[in-house]
């Protein structure tokens, strides 16, 4: 009798309990959940975070886009003033923009750069901007705006939001050029107070 019950299979073993094996995927489920929330709570706060920004690169890029409008333009003259790459403010996003109403941040700046000068005639200074013009939409610059100024116009790169402003103001017949790059995070230790790569003169 006991070798015919030797022979006789043992039952298989019974599997964990489902709830058991379930517990890691839960566990994992649940953590992925918490990120998701944290990750949105944050996005909510914060809004789209700005792109790195580096300085020299943007005064590098704002310079030479000043000199080819001033090589274009081909005026009498030299800008009236110095010029210089100056930051902008950029503000916060997100809700927490709620928070900080009118408050620029000290990490995150815009740059740009300007010339102007007196005494240009109107004839003059039409040429100057249809070379300007033609120039900027070969190379694929798209129209924002135009009549800015007695006779303007506004020209973005697409994909970067660079600008490019040529306006012409008829009281005191002044031709006048902006170049701007938008808004990014600044790098650590930053100081535009002593900058050496801001200062510009066409020359």
């Amino acid at each position: 009798m006991s070798r015919v019950l030797s022979r006789m299979p043992r039952p298989a073993a019974s599997p964990p309990p489902r709830s058991r094996r379930a517990r890691p995927f839960l566990w994992l489920g649940g953590g992925l959940l918490v990120a998701g929330v944290c990750f949105a709570g944050h996005w909510v706060w914060n809004g789209p975070p700005y792109p790195k920004a580096d300085p020299d690169r943007v005064a590098a890029q704002l310079k030479a886009e000043a000199r080819r409008v001033y090589d274009e333009a081909a005026l009498p003259g030299a800008p009236d003033t110095p010029s210089r790459v100056e930051p902008g403010t950029c503000y916060y996003r997100g809700l927490r923009s709620l928070a900080h109403i009118d408050q620029g941040r000290s990490d995150v700046r815009s740059f740009g750069l300007s010339w102007q000068i007196v005494g240009v005639p109107e004839d003059t200074a039409r040429a100057a901007q249809d070379r300007t013009r033609l120039r900027l939409e070969r190379e694929g610059w798209k129209l924002v705006s135009q009549n800015v100024s007695d006779r303007g116009f506004r020209f973005e790169r697409p994909g970067s939001g660079d600008l490019v402003d040529v306006d012409w103001y008829e009281p005191t017949s002044t031709f006048v050029v902006h170049v701007y790059a938008p808004c990014g995070e600044l790098p650590d230790g930053f100081d535009a107070y002593d900058w050496p790569q801001a200062d510009w003169t066409p020359a």
